[in-house]
């Protein structure tokens, strides 16, 4: 049997910008995607700390810092407002104990805590 389990997490990002007349999506920094392990076009649930909302959208590469909310998301936020982003993968429910999510920490520049 497959399980969903947590792969990657951004904590506290930080929207950088939101640009409402786009095809929709949520630009993330490429640093910021290599080191949680997230792909263009990958689909990741965001949660927004500032007003609860919580919506599906993928991922598209973005510049140094950012964290832009695009298309139809650009509702759901605004810029400063800090949102989780997580990404989830399909295993077996025997590999699930062994999976370790890549969890990575932002500061309010977007940059990695530590």
């Amino acid at each position: 049997m497959l399980i969903t389990v947590l792969k990657s997490k951004l904590h506290m990002a930080a929207v950088s910008a939101t640009q409402l007349y786009y095809e929709g999506s949520i630009g993330i920094d490429k640093e910021l995607m290599d080191k949680a392990g997230l792909y263009a076009g990958e689909k990741v649930q965001v949660l927004n700390f500032n007003n609860s909302s919580r919506f599906e959208t993928y991922v598209i590469e973005g510049m140094k810092g950012e964290i832009s909310l695009r298309g139809p998301a650009a509702k759901l936020g605004k810029k400063g407002d800090k949102l989780i982003i997580l990404a989830y993968g399909m295993v077996e429910a025997s590999e699930a104990k062994s999976i370790k999510p890549k969890i990575i920490l932002l500061n309010e520049r977007n940059e990695v805590k530590g």
